[in-house]
């Protein structure tokens, strides 16, 4: 007498069963190529999260996709009637799970915040793995490449349209130093800079005054370059530190 008897063990590999493992792997194997191809771009560029999280991602959205399209194989088909699941749910479940990886990988210092493309681009991967297991490979192949083309080229489109980059500015004064607003505002005016409204964030400590805000160019080749800046901060009187890095989001 053997504990599992041998019709049950040969029901997980009946013909239908292992005909429908073979389409899940090519589907798995496919998702994670395609999953690898987003996520060069991260890589390459040293993001934290590379090819592998991007296959990772896209292959392990398929697989719960698929898992959910043939209900009637769970079990070795021996386990009854299995009611299927609602596809939709399934998909709501999978996107909404990335959707928290996503937010991990998103951070804020100051006025930066940084991720949120690698964020975009990981819930993309994961649309890209639902279409896999859905079977719209066509589909999935061309969200593939325009997904890959935006982060690759879409930053040199930026760069050739009108834009007007930001700085992120921290002043430290003198203790005993009252700095004023207004005349800030024009020594910026005159480097080609304005100050952001609603930036402007103070600190007062030991008597010394700590002012934060964002200085915006009036255009592209409008504002002076940081290096430039940094020289002539370095210069002012009053002031007794700085820090200047690029506002980006």
């Amino acid at each position: 007498m053997t504990l599992v008897p041998h019709e049950t063990l040969a029901s997980y590999w009946s013909a239908s069963l292992v005909a429908t493992n073979v389409v899940i792997f090519m589907n798995l194997v496919g998702a994670l190529a395609l999953g690898l191809i987003v996520g060069y771009e991260r890589s390459f560029h040293g993001r934290a999260a590379g090819m592998r999280t991007y296959g990772l991602v896209c292959m392990a959205s398929a697989a719960v996709t698929l898992i959910a399209g043939y209900p009637h194989f769970w079990y070795g088909a021996e386990g009854g009637t299995v009611a299927g699941p609602d596809p939709t749910r399934v998909i709501q479940g999978v996107v909404t799970g990335v959707g928290f990886l996503g937010a991990g990988v998103i951070m804020r210092e100051g006025f930066n915040i940084s991720g949120l493309t690698t964020a975009a681009s990981i819930w993309a991967s994961c649309a890209i793995g639902v279409m896999v297991g859905v079977g719209f490979y066509a589909a999935a192949i061309l969200l593939t490449l325009l997904s890959a083309a935006s982060m690759l080229w879409m930053s040199r489109l930026e760069q050739w349209l009108p834009s007007h980059p930001a700085i992120a500015i921290v002043l430290q004064f003198r203790h005993g130093f009252t700095p004023r607003l207004e005349v800030l505002r024009r020594v910026a005016g005159e480097r080609g800079y304005d100050i952001a409204e609603g930036t402007l964030t103070i600190n007062y400590k030991d008597g010394k005054p700590e002012w934060h805000f964002v200085a915006i160019a009036k255009g592209r080749d409008k504002g002076e370059p940081m290096a430039d800046l940094s020289r002539e901060l370095a210069k002012f009187d009053g002031v007794e530190s700085y820090f200047l890095s690029h506002a980006r989001n």
